[in-house]
């Protein structure tokens, strides 16, 4: 049977890769929910923690442009099919294995494969819908994927405490390797799609010509400086942080960082909102020092109670989607014949930040370390915690000091590609 007697095939063929970027934020946040087990399995303290938790990061934006590359050469079907496998035997090899090497090695082949999830799903918007749905169709999955992160706080730790962080590890594992196989089996290229001019393809050419361009490269290094209230603190640190800070459980914890997330879903229309009247540089800027000042809340005043901290964080969250606004200000700047690499080449230097606050916070963490010891792991006092997260909101208000300084010149320089 014809898929076009399908009325709703479209969104099925969606679900697809939608449903794997939903998964892979689940493998992203999963550190952050095992410091303790994963320290004990490979006997290390908070730097090593950290290298790991960054790690995945590296695998990520590294693969941002290769996957493009990919996508465009052999579709959403073989590439998602192929990034689902890898995440899935990945995570098999990080629980099972006391080799940290390999361990190493295994988280970052989970970052590998989690780039296809955004990038996949928008190959696959682009597909199968109109061009006046697709800015709505990636907005939408944006919703969609990010309650992967609100389901994999509180209710995976649930399930980590009843039956083992394992055994929840394994059947992750085959989730992924489920996800893969459907998208396998059924996902399909529209039959009257006509493929790309080879011209307007991905083409390394074009990220010659977005790296020369030195209003986008100061672009990109703010937006990787103010990343660590989510990807810094948000992924890996949060939970960890508000156990020790106020001795809250590990689902407790998860699911006052899941309002982060929460706020996210939200944070994209308010702030397009007043992007529209203010502008996006104005936007970004008071949001990061709308971050700092929340993280300067946070560390320095530790009394804030469960309902408190849950406003603050859903705050932080809506904050958090100046993201969105950094991809528009950045597309301002390039012809439209290269907007895809132009995407690519910010959401690289974006995850890259969480490779850099992940390090940094766990070399600080020994740095600071009170030299407490239990069962043969470092234990980290409220102090330490707060004084190597402190770097977040002093990279947040650099960042936003840097928006300001590049938004006259980049106005300039979109000025002239106009001209």
């Amino acid at each position: 049977m014809s898929v076009s007697k399908f009325k709703y095939f479209h969104f099925l063929m969606w679900l697809l890769p939608l449903s794997f970027f939903g998964y892979q934020f689940i493998l992203r946040l999963w550190p952050g929910l095992m410091m303790k087990q994963i320290m004990q399995q490979f006997s290390i303290d908070a730097t090593s923690f950290g290298a790991l938790a960054a790690i995945y990061y590296y695998g990520y934006s590294g693969m941002q442009i290769p996957t493009a590359m990919l996508l465009d050469r052999f579709g959403a079907r073989y590439i998602v099919f192929a990034s689902a496998i890898l995440c899935g035997f990945s995570t098999l090899i990080f629980s099972f294995t006391d080799n940290l090497y390999l361990a190493y090695a295994s988280r970052f082949f989970i970052g590998v494969g989690s780039a296809a999830g955004f990038l996949g799903t928008s190959k696959v918007v682009s597909e199968w819908f109109a061009k006046d749905s697709y800015a709505r169709m990636i907005g939408f999955s944006f919703t969609v994927g990010l309650t992967g992160a609100i389901y994999g706080g509180k209710p995976v730790s649930i399930l980590v405490e009843n039956y083992g962080w394992q055994k929840i590890a394994v059947i992750l594992s085959f989730v992924s390797i489920f996800i893969g196989i459907s998208t396998y089996l059924f996902l399909r290229t529209p039959p009257n799609y006509n493929k790309k001019e080879v011209n307007n393809r991905f083409k390394l050419e074009d990220l010659k010509q977005v790296v020369s361009s030195p209003v986008l490269l100061l672009l990109a290094l703010a937006n990787f400086l103010m990343v660590g209230s989510l990807e810094g603190f948000a992924d890996i640190w949060g939970v960890p942080y508000l156990m020790a800070a106020y001795s809250y459980s590990k689902a407790e914890a998860a699911a006052l960082i899941s309002f982060i997330f929460v706020g996210m879903l939200f944070g994209g229309p308010i702030l397009t909102i007043f992007s529209q009247k203010f502008g996006n540089y104005v936007v970004i800027s008071c949001c990061g020092v709308g971050m700092a000042t929340i993280f300067l809340m946070l560390l320095t005043f530790n009394e804030h109670n469960m309902v408190m901290l849950a406003i603050l964080f859903f705050c932080t969250g809506i904050m958090c989607c100046y993201q969105v606004l950094i991809f528009s200000a950045g597309c301002d700047l390039v012809d439209g014949s290269i907007l895809t690499v132009t995407v690519a080449f910010l959401n690289c230097i974006n995850m890259l930040g969480g490779s850099f606050f992940h390090t940094l916070i766990g070399n600080l963490m020994d740095l600071f370390w009170g030299g407490q010891i239990e069962d043969g792991l470092r234990q980290y006092s409220v102090n330490s915690y707060n004084n190597a997260l402190m770097v977040i909101p002093i990279c947040s208000l650099i960042g936003a000091t840097m928006i300001l300084l590049i938004a006259k010149k980049a106005t300039k320089e979109k000025l002239q590609n106009v001209t």
